[in-house]
């Protein structure tokens, strides 16, 4: 009997100890979404079912802003209406779901894509699948999300999120009280190289038969990742790279967690920078830009993949002194930063006002601070990167410390 009363008592003490994330599960105040999604090949689509599968009620109206061109067929239960680039979806209080087609395939201005979909594999981001929505419901409520895929036989799918036992991913993003799926995604016959660097899973998948380098990507992964862990503490715990070749755009693209890297873009370039860094930085700031801040957000990225490169002992002093030079050189002509978008001449122009930033914030703050606090600040805000947001927390990492001045001038 005494037997019984411990064993009951430590059961107890480990259910008051779990991990907030497991208790959220069966959290009173969360509603639950499942987003279900059927991929096919023959079509080049996907069908998309979104289901909310817990307290239902807490959930009032979704309104998907979804592109025309792509997404299609729309109809559930509840009162569902299509007006242009919106949906809007009242759900019933029982049985609610959505349903919906998106054509995969995805092709840049230039033709090359950025989303594709072939009778062995599926390449693409898991935003173009659900649109971005906007929300209404009970206040101090939030969605505990999860993601499933149905898939072709003998097909495989590979994302940034963890996945349960039953095949489930766990949509979590702290910083959305309805999570949707973002991020890169590839499925299909392919292949998978696993590390862990630091505090981070890393992964990089690609389709089988693409010659993609995994080792070598991994590799530049494990020499600079934990620097930039060191610059950006909150760096994500899961990161996952995807690799093709043509006719995918040959560049480099970020999302959240996760990186599209073209087969055939060298790790290191030429000029010494690093087209996978400088997409690393994009991931660990997680900054978009407001109006005439591109250059911010672009200039930051290629800098600090040079920063990463020097401080990693990845590049020696004098190559990462060569490699500013050369960007010095092709920027030199650029008249103005204020673009809509930042181009080679202008990012690399860019780069060389960080660097003499980085210089007078040393050197006014008496080397208290550094562009890397500014850089900090920047990942941890919510909102876009705009210029004033810049300038200000330049000018308060330039301040001489109090304690500093008070050092200096001697006791009162």
């Amino acid at each position: 009997m005494r037997l019984m009363t411990i064993l009951r008592l430590l059961l107890l003490a480990s259910a008051l100890t779990l991990p907030t994330g497991f208790a959220n599960a069966t959290d009173p105040a969360t509603f639950g979404v499942l987003y279900s999604v059927w991929i096919k090949p023959e079509s080049e689509s996907a069908v998309v079912k979104i289901r909310l599968t817990r307290n239902v009620h807490f959930v009032q109206r979704l309104t998907l802003r979804i592109d025309p061109q792509r997404h299609s067929h729309f109809f559930g239960t509840g009162q569902v209406s299509v007006q242009g680039n919106q949906v809007r979806w009242t759900p019933p209080a029982q049985d609610a779901w959505l349903q919906y087609r998106v054509d995969i395939n995805s092709r840049r201005d230039n033709g090359a894509y950025d989303g594709m979909i072939t009778p062995e594999w599926a390449l693409f981001r898991a935003d173009d699948l659900v649109p971005p929505i906007h929300s209404k419901f009970k206040d101090r409520t939030s969605a505990s999300a999860k993601l499933q895929f149905r898939l072709p036989e003998g097909w495989s799918v590979e994302t940034r999120y963890p996945r349960y036992e039953s095949g489930r991913f766990k949509v979590d993003d702290p910083r959305r009280r309805f999570g949707r799926p973002t991020g890169w995604l590839v499925m299909g016959h392919i292949g998978t190289r696993r590390d862990h660097i630091g505090d981070s899973r890393v992964a990089v998948s690609a389709p089988v038969g693409q010659d993609v380098r995994y080792l070598d990507i991994l590799a530049l992964l494990r020499w600079t990742l934990p620097s930039i862990q060191q610059l950006f503490p909150g760096f994500t715990d899961r990161l996952l790279v995807v690799s093709a070749g043509d006719p995918f755009w040959r560049g480099a693209l970020s999302g959240p967690g996760s990186i599209y890297l073209h087969r055939d873009r060298p790790l290191i370039s030429g000029n010494g920078t690093s087209t996978l860094v400088h997409e690393l930085i994009h991931v660990a700031m997680r900054a978009r830009s407001g109006p005439g801040a591109n250059w911010i957000v672009e200039g930051l990225a290629e800098y600090y993949s040079l920063e990463i490169l020097r401080r990693s002992g990845t590049i020696s002093e004098a190559r990462f002194e060569r490699a500013h030079r050369k960007l010095a050189e092709w920027g030199k002509d650029v008249e103005s930063l204020d673009v809509e978008r930042s181009s080679g001449p202008i990012t690399a122009r860019a780069v060389g006002v960080m660097r003499e930033i980085d210089r007078e914030i040393r050197r006014k703050s008496n080397g208290a601070h550094s562009l890397d606090d500014v850089a900090r600040a920047l990942a941890a805000d919510e909102g876009p990167v705009t210029v004033r947001r810049f300038e200000e927390l330049v000018a308060d990492m330039s301040a001489v410390p109090k304690t500093a001045t008070r050092s200096r001038k001697g006791p009162a």
